[in-house]
């Protein structure tokens, strides 16, 4: 039987990265061989080699057609989108094709066993592409390779995308001028009851009749609409958090794995560098002087951007609630000219010095999060940040910036109760006494503590989510036994 070899390729921004990295190091855990695919930018950024970095586990790039000092921020994404789809498919197709055997005919002693650069890795056998990289899923069937689809989003937030040409049908969207972003929705199954039109992704408020669908709603829904169609769907999420989504989407999928939390399946960091940012190495120094549960962790994540306005209305909040805050604060986050780092720290010396508040531009988030100091997660609700939050047991107030954050942070507030959900509003009284609440309210903090319980029984020996791994693992196994169609 051929060795299974998995070529993962997820979509080249930070979050995507972060969670399939965990899923790579996962499978080579596992036994399997592994190549991840970068962009050729994100591999220059991280510094890594392509030589092996860990047991069955080597970094491979391809360009994604941008120049090298584009900013690739949140505006870009569209651009990027079309760029990795022409550019990038194509050298995508030209390297996945030297990771195959060599057909017999082509080399007389058999398949060779030097294909794909490394002679240390046997041939490609499967393919486990980001959902919102869909072309990458075709060319590997078209090139013979099974592939299967992973969503780094929330269940519920892929099962609202999923229900986005139902939501036109009924009506739902686009909404209507004027009309309350309170009104319940329908249309998403099993979610009538607490989803708002304001849970919805943001893209959705963009819609008019005369306006035609948000370019990044329509790379996310038929995305999801291609995904539903691949060999397998993978999802990092876990039964106890979202089972009745899971459930939904398996009705439409040939097969749906819930394999989540991916980073609670193995408490240690990878063994190589995920992050493009560089993160400050002095946090859990600082927070060792605080007391527990008495620091608010600050970060809306690798995407997200304020305004001068909000990021005051923030900071007064934060100093109004008067408990010790950490800021992860990125140069680029404040659409500012990034002149508002020097303000914030001015406004930290102003309000108690140093031991007040500590603001750096990037954090070890998962090392922060499970330190005793930190008693509330003030978050963008991304899927990776709330996974992390959930299972250290961490209360959270969501403030969402776009895509599925809208969703999690509803079933943060409205279904799991481990946190508040302030999305839309950003003003320093809410901020205050919403920080003050997740900080202090018992109800919440007993909701954290159970569901970081609950997830962590999941991922363990025997959990649902462990088990669904095992499965996978012998699912991708049984696929690469197969006699090959190679082309």
């Amino acid at each position: 039987m051929a060795p299974a070899h998995v070529l993962v390729f997820p979509w080249p921004m930070q979050g995507h990265i972060n969670c399939m990295l965990h899923f790579a190091t996962g499978l080579a855990g596992a036994g399997l061989h592994v190549s991840f695919l970068h962009t050729e930018h994100n591999l220059r950024l991280l510094g890594l080699a392509s030589a092996a970095a860990a047991p069955r586990l080597r970094f491979l790039s391809v360009p994604d057609g941008l120049p090298d000092d584009h900013p690739r921020s949140v505006g870009d994404l569209i651009e990027l989108a079309r760029s990795l789809k022409t550019e990038g498919s194509v050298a995508y197709r030209a390297l996945l094709t030297t990771l195959l055997p060599v057909p017999p005919a082509e080399s007389p002693g058999g398949p060779s066993s030097d294909a794909g650069v490394d002679p240390g890795f046997p041939p490609v056998t499967c393919v486990v592409a980001d959902g919102l990289l869909p072309w990458a899923i075709d060319t590997a069937e078209e090139l013979g390779v099974p592939a299967l689809a992973f969503r780094t989003a929330s269940a519920c937030s892929f099962l609202a995308y999923l229900s986005v040409p139902k939501l036109f049908d009924l009506g739902e969207v686009p909404f209507p001028a004027g009309g309350s972003l309170d009104e319940p929705v329908r249309g998403v199954p099993r979610m009538e009851s607490y989803l708002r039109r304001r849970d919805l992704p943001r893209q959705c408020r963009r819609l008019s009749e005369t306006v035609d669908v948000d370019p990044m709603l329509h790379l996310l829904a038929t995305g999801t609409a291609h995904n539903v169609n691949a060999r397998a769907l993978i999802l990092n999420t876990a039964a106890s958090l979202e089972g009745s989504a899971v459930t939904n989407i398996a009705r439409r999928t040939r097969d749906v794995f819930a394999i989540g939390p991916l980073h609670a399946a193995s408490p240690a960091a990878p063994a190589v560098a995920s992050s493009l940012w560089r993160e400050d190495d002095g946090c859990t120094a600082w927070l060792d002087g605080h007391a527990d549960r008495s620091v608010v962790f600050v970060s809306l994540g690798s995407l997200a951007v304020i305004s001068h306005e909000q990021f005051t209305e923030f900071l007064c909040g934060l100093v109004a609630a008067g408990y010790p805050f950490l800021w992860v604060l990125r140069p680029d986050m404040v659409d500012a000219g990034g002149q508002d780092a020097a303000l914030l720290r001015e406004a930290i010396r102003a309000v108690g010095g140093k031991s007040a508040a500590r603001v750096v531009p990037w954090a070890p988030q998962r090392d922060v999060l499970r330190h005793r100091a930190v008693g509330c997660f003030l978050t963008h609700a991304g899927w990776n940040s709330t996974l992390e939050g959930i299972v250290e047991g961490v209360p959270m107030v969501c403030w969402p910036f776009f895509a599925d954050q809208q969703t999690n942070s509803r079933f943060v507030g409205a279904v799991w109760g481990n946190g508040l959900d302030m999305k839309d509003v950003c003003d320093r009284a809410v901020v205050q006494r919403t920080l003050k609440e997740a900080m202090e309210s018992d109800v919440i903090k007993g909701a954290a503590q159970a569901l970081a319980q609950q997830v962590r029984r999941d991922v363990d020996g025997g959990g649902s989510s462990a088990v669904e791994l095992q499965r996978l693992v012998a699912f991708i196994e049984e696929l690469s036994a197969q006699p090959s169609h190679y082309r």
